[in-house]
């Protein structure tokens, strides 16, 4: 042991009852060093910091020496009045307290005469000073971080512990604690951090450890760290232990490189389940072990048929994963237990969660991210929120959560439970995610019709059979299996393969279905040609692709859905039709395809005010009605107060023969002076540009030339 350690562990094994958690731990921390420890949920980073305060019910063996005093037997009290200050994860604040009370109660005789008095504490946090007279749990999750670090430093530690302090606060939070970590360090007081946010654990230790599976399997230098940062990250990337990891076949032979360690299997855990459950258990990746049972598990090794490819399996690494969260949402007032199983479940399968209370009630909150945090990022401020009615409280909350999560960087996943009010609650920010991150929904609704709810994203309903209201034997089933679905996703998500070709939209309508079949076999040898079925919900899904830059660019032939936006029919897409386009500014090719008709259900379903009007039963289910030339007015000037916005390249093409299979001569919809209507207002009222351009071109859309000059068009933009 070297002279000036201060806090010195040896050979420390952890036990939770017969679960083994930590085994044989060895780990320093200097006077004045800053030490982080990082390593997967699960992995006993949590444990290790309740191990040094001895708290219960650890059993612990083992040295802990601090500042040359044993205390692996010492209760936390007096550990505390060592000189260790400890900032738990989730904060732990008391809602009957105060800021300043809590900062006063936890200043212990004599603090009048340390460094760190409340005072002292205002004013290293100033945010801290105007809110002093307002519970802690009402402050933002900023703050309540601010107000845990306030709290341990009145101690007068020197050695403060940190388990998780970035979790769940913004990118500005999350430097402005980096920045109070490196002040306190440069003043002289040790730092023990333990983190799951690579940047900023790279950014401040001076020496890390890397725990696995309760071991410590590396540690770096100051210097080897200050050599190459990135050697962090790289160790977090270990196969050997982790839970997700796989056999990565060799480049040669197909069979799997061996692992230098063996595998240990155990029960580990850091937080209890919600009570028990007859009939259920709580999900985890471990079988139950006794204190000393290791096994060696070996992995499978793959046979190949002759003349097989060889198929690499999927490795999910620390390192791939430890940068995204779990995001577990809603409303903790009502649904705090099956919340929480959720919670417990994703934690067992070694994921970081962040949990977010949609709650409207004002009650004091369990959550990591509280209400009152995202009610601040409503437009309006959380007075457009916390209402009194429970209508606009809602509508106010999901417009609040769905901005506060586009500004989070770390979103893996999103998981949520509850009724029709917290299913309306999270789906709209879940709507918001690009397209590819993992959503799921657990709702008392979904066996019946949630378009309202999905809409064009990709949201996994899951019915919740029961109610959401606490534990039974067939929630815990449903929650555990919600759970694990979305562990699953997030751990092995499909990236982009840069391999396979580019990828555009295309929308195609029955009567259009000859053009863009042209189109897409002409472009199949440069494009994966996505081709979506233009009934309202399809041409949301291709421009949620397009904002979620999955897509190179769109040729819009079939744009029939602003007919049934501003007719009424069936199949609209709504008001934003061609609004991704004018935000991406992705190349986009359009035209007029089968802007002759609004679509309604069956016969009997047509509106009364349109029974006079040439209608066309496509079949039993679906009935086509001929736009009027004053019909035709609109639509065109909706369509060219779209293109005229786009910034992007534009090509928009007019088939002056007809728009659809039926819109041409002895068909039920030809009508050539409604169509002259369309293509005379889309004339008047397009702004052309050096990269917008109207295109008049003597042919039927279902013309082979027809689709060829669409191709042709798209090829000069791109």
């Amino acid at each position: 042991m070297m002279p000036d350690t201060l806090l010195n562990i040896e050979h420390l094994d952890a036990y939770y009852g017969k679960s083994h958690i930590l085994q044989d731990v060895n780990l320093q921390v200097h006077p004045g060093e800053l030490v982080v420890v990082v390593g997967r949920n699960g992995m006993g980073k949590t444990t290790l910091l309740k191990s040094v305060m001895g708290m219960p019910p650890l059993i612990r063996t083992g040295t802990i020496l601090f500042d040359s005093q044993e205390t692996i037997k010492m209760p936390t009290h007096d550990i505390t009045n060592l000189g260790i200050g400890y900032v738990p994860q989730g904060r732990l604040l008391f809602p009957s307290l105060t800021v300043d009370e809590h900062l006063r109660f936890a200043w212990r005789q004599g603090g009048a005469n340390s460094r760190w008095s409340p005072e002292a504490i205002y004013d290293l946090f100033p945010e801290l000073t105007e809110r002093a007279e307002i519970s802690g749990t009402l402050l933002s999750g900023g703050e309540q971080q601010m107000l845990a670090i306030g709290r341990a430093l009145v101690s007068n530690p020197i050695l403060l512990m940190m388990d998780e302090p970035s979790e769940g606060l913004s990118v500005q939070v999350i430097e402005r604690v980096e920045a109070v970590c490196r002040q306190l360090s440069d003043s002289g007081m040790a730092i023990l951090l333990v983190e799951q946010n690579i940047e900023m654990a790279q950014s401040l230790a001076q020496r890390a450890y890397v725990i696995v599976n309760g071991r410590v399997a590396h540690e770096l230098s100051a210097a080897t760290l200050a050599a190459d940062p990135r050697l962090l990250q790289e160790a977090l990337g270990v196969t050997t232990g982790t839970v997700n990891a796989r056999p990565v076949l060799a480049e040669t032979g197909g069979v799997p490189e061996e692992s230098a360690e063996a595998e240990i299997i155990q029960e580990t855990t850091d937080e209890a389940l919600p009570d028990a459950v007859v009939g259920a258990s709580a999900p985890t990746l471990w079988r139950s072990a006794s204190q000393a049972e290791i096994r060696v598990r070996e992995a499978p090794k793959p046979t190949l048929r002759t003349g097989e490819p060889r198929r690499e399996t999927l490795r999910v690494s620390v390192a791939d994963t430890i940068d995204r969260a779990a995001y577990i949402v809603g409303t903790f007032d009502t649904k705090t237990r099956d919340l929480l199983y959720i919670k417990s479940c994703l934690d067992r399968q070694r994921l970081r969660t962040i949990t977010v209370d949609l709650s409207t009630s004002r009650k004091p909150s369990p959550a990591a991210i509280s209400p009152t945090e995202v009610a601040r990022h409503h437009p309006e401020g959380i007075t457009a929120v916390f209402t009194g009615d429970r209508g606009t409280a809602v509508a106010g909350m999901a417009e609040a959560f769905t901005r506060f999560l586009a500004g989070r960087r770390d979103v893996g996943g999103i998981i949520s439970a509850g009724g029709s009010g917290g299913t309306a609650l999270a789906t709209p920010a879940m709507r918001s995610l690009p397209v590819g991150i993992p959503k799921v929904m657990v709702s008392t609704v979904a066996s019946g019709n949630v378009r309202q709810y999905v809409g064009p994203s990709d949201i996994c309903m899951m019915y919740s059979v029961t109610d959401v209201a606490g534990i039974n034997r067939i929630s815990a089933n449903v929650l555990s299996n919600a759970a694990h679905a979305l562990a699953g996703m997030i751990g092995f998500r499909q990236e982009a393969d840069p391999s396979r070709l580019p990828a555009i939209g295309l929308t195609m309508f029955g009567v259009t279905t000859p053009c863009v079949q042209a189109v897409a076999k002409a472009l199949q040898m440069r494009y994966d040609c996505l081709v979506f079925h233009a009934t309202g919900t399809g041409g949301q899904s291709m421009e949620k692709l397009a904002e979620s830059g999955m897509l190179e660019g769109v040729i819009d032939v079939t744009t029939t859905e602003v007919a049934d936006f501003l007719m009424g029919g069936v199949m609209s897409a709504g008001e934003d039709r061609m609004g991704a386009m004018i935000r991406s500014r992705i190349p986009y090719v359009g035209s007029c395809g089968a802007l002759d008709m609004v679509n309604f259900e069956g016969l009997d379903t047509v509106p009364e005010k349109y029974r006079d009007r040439n209608l066309y039963p496509h079949n039993p289910q679906v009935t086509l009605m001929r736009t009027t030339a004053l019909e035709n007015q609109s639509i065109g000037r909706f369509i060219a107060g779209k293109l005229n916005q786009m910034e992007g390249p534009v090509r928009f093409l007019l088939p002056t023969k007809g728009v659809s299979m039926i819109d041409a001569p002895g068909k039920a919809f030809h009508d050539p002076a409604a169509d002259q209507m369309l293509f005379d207002t889309l004339e008047k009222e397009f702004q052309p540009g050096p990269n917008r351009r109207l295109i008049k071109l003597d042919m039927n859309i279902n013309d082979p030339a027809f689709a060829q000059a669409l191709v042709d068009q798209f090829l000069e933009l791109v």
